[in-house]
Order: structure tokens, then C-alpha cells, then sequence
């Protein structure tokens, strides 16, 4: 009697599990192929899009920023696509009756989306913004940027945040939607611009000849002629007093470059100031 009881309770699962678990396991195998497989050849995708697209007259490191932005957010959207998938497939083998359930479910999604609405504007705003911030191009993965109170390298764009680590190492998440205001330090191209102080008794035509010649020389070498679209060069004289004269320098470089070609110039100017007997300012 008892085994009898006892294969009657199992006796649904096991007709189930004969008719449905061939499809189930399909459903999870065609599943996980599309994730992994059919992401990776999205992003492929994307990057040869964007190389050979409009924008093949940027420079590398802006294609491949465009590249890795898009590449990440177009995988996501596949990702939890497929997810959703895979879950409404699977619900429909384990219920007996699923279209008698789902056909209601989705008939009542209109009253639920209201209601869920109220609650989710701000998150539905910050994937909205961030649409907006991709398709714009106003900042890609890999870009030095200001945004409000935060400033650094952006690590992330993702659906809901963007995520920036500062120069101290301090990882920003901040929410798309509170976005209104962006400053990207390395798009197109920066600029490498400082001041010099040195003192006012200095023979300004002679500072800014060596300027001039410092930074067409750093331009020409090897290590820094693809850095510098435009050689550091004298650009005019700033504040002055009794004691100290400023004097301006800028040049055009490859994004992020600035700081590096800044630093070097510095190091130059200071040996051949120091060579032609022109004094800082104390």
C-alpha cells in the first residue's frame, strides 16, 4: 500500500518531467548560446559599425572608445532580452495551462505599468538619459570627464549610472538622470596649456623663441609626433607685477595626451631657461 501511495505522488512529476524535459533543456541550451554567442557577435558587430561608419575620420582611441561604450550597452540590452526570454520559455513548459495565465497577466501589464510607473520615474529617467548621453556621444568609457562635483575617468556607462574613479582612486556612481551638465577633457582633442612665471626683467622676444623652438623640437621626436597635433608655442603675456611675469603656452594634442606632453615641455623649458640664463620668478 504504501509504495503504491508513494508512486502516486510522484507519478505527475514523472509524466512531466518525460514530456517537458527535452524542451527545457533545449530552451536552456538554445539560451545560453544566444547569451554568450549572439553578445559577442553584437559587439563585433558594433565595433566594425562604428570603424567603418561616419566616424573613420576620427582618431583611434576615439573610435575605440565609441566602440567599447556600444559594445557594452548593446550586449546588455541582448543580455537581459534574452533573459526575459528564456524565463517566459521556460514558464510556459513547467505550467500546464500557461497561455490561460500569461493572457491575463499581460491583459492586466497596462493597470501594473501605472502603478509601477509612480514608483520608477526616476529610474526610467536615468535609462532614458543615459540613451540619450550614447546616441549624443557626449562621453565614452575610457574619457576624462567633469560631471557636477565629480571628476575622473570614466570606468561604466550602464543603464542606470555612470560610473567615474577620480584621480584618488574613488569610484563615483552617479545617476544618468542627475546628469545636466558634462565636461569631457579628451574629446577630439586637448589642449596643452600651463603658464610659466619668470621674472619681469626677462627679454620676452627671446622666452618666446625659445618656446617656439622647444616645442617644434618635442614635436618632431619619434616618442611624441603622434602625441602632438600642434607644437606647444608661446601664446601671450599674463598678469604681471613688480616681481613675476606670466607667460602663456599651449598646443593641440591627442586626447589625454595633454598631461604628458605638459610635463616634458616643463622639463625642457627649465634646462633651456636655465641654458640661456633667464630667471624664474622667485
Amino acid at each position: 500500500m504504501w509504495l503504491k501511495a508513494h508512486d502516486d505522488i510522484w507519478s505527475p512529476f514523472a509524466t512531466w518531467f518525460n514530456q517537458h524535459i527535452t524542451a527545457v533543456i533545449v530552451i536552456l541550451i538554445a539560451g545560453a548560446i544566444a547569451y554568450y554567442v549572439g553578445g559577442k557577435l553584437l559587439t563585433a558587430l558594433v565595433k566594425r559599425l562604428v570603424k567603418t561608419g561616419r566616424h573613420r575620420e576620427w582618431h583611434h582611441k576615439d573610435i575605440e572608445k565609441r566602440q567599447q561604450t556600444l559594445g557594452v550597452v548593446v550586449s546588455n540590452v541582448w543580455h537581459i532580452f534574452i533573459v526575459i526570454v528564456v524565463c517566459i520559455s521556460l514558464f510556459r513548459e513547467a505550467v500546464v495551462d500557461a497561455d490561460a495565465l500569461l493572457t491575463p497577466l499581460f491583459a492586466s501589464a497596462g493597470v501594473i505599468g501605472v502603478a509601477l510607473g509612480f514608483g520608477a520615474q526616476s529610474v526610467v529617467k536615468d535609462f532614458l538619459a543615459g540613451l540619450f548621453i550614447i546616441g549624443e556621444n557626449q562621453y565614452r568609457v575610457g574619457d576624462i570627464v567633469t560631471l557636477g562635483d565629480a571628476s575622473g575617468t570614466v570606468e561604466r556607462i550602464g543603464n542606470r549610472t555612470t560610473v567615474v574613479r577620480d584621480i584618488d582612486g574613488n569610484v563615483h556612481y552617479i545617476p544618468n538622470g542627475s546628469i545636466v551638465h558634462v565636461i569631457n577633457k579628451t574629446m577630439g582633442y586637448s589642449m596643452a596649456r600651463f603658464v610659466i612665471t619668470i621674472s619681469p626683467a626677462s627679454d620676452i622676444k627671446q622666452v618666446s623663441l625659445i618656446i617656439d623652438e622647444v616645442g617644434k623640437k618635442l614635436a618632431g621626436e619619434d616618442k611624441w609626433k603622434n602625441k602632438i597635433l600642434e607644437p606647444p608655442a608661446f601664446v601671450s603675456v599674463g598678469d604681471f607685477t613688480a616681481k613675476s611675469l606670466e607667460i602663456i603656452v599651449a598646443g593641440k594634442t591627442q586626447p589625454s595626451d595633454q598631461w604628458a606632453v605638459v610635463a616634458e615641455m616643463r622639463r625642457r623649458l627649465l634646462q633651456a631657461f636655465e641654458t640661456s640664463e633667464i630667471d624664474l620668478a622667485p
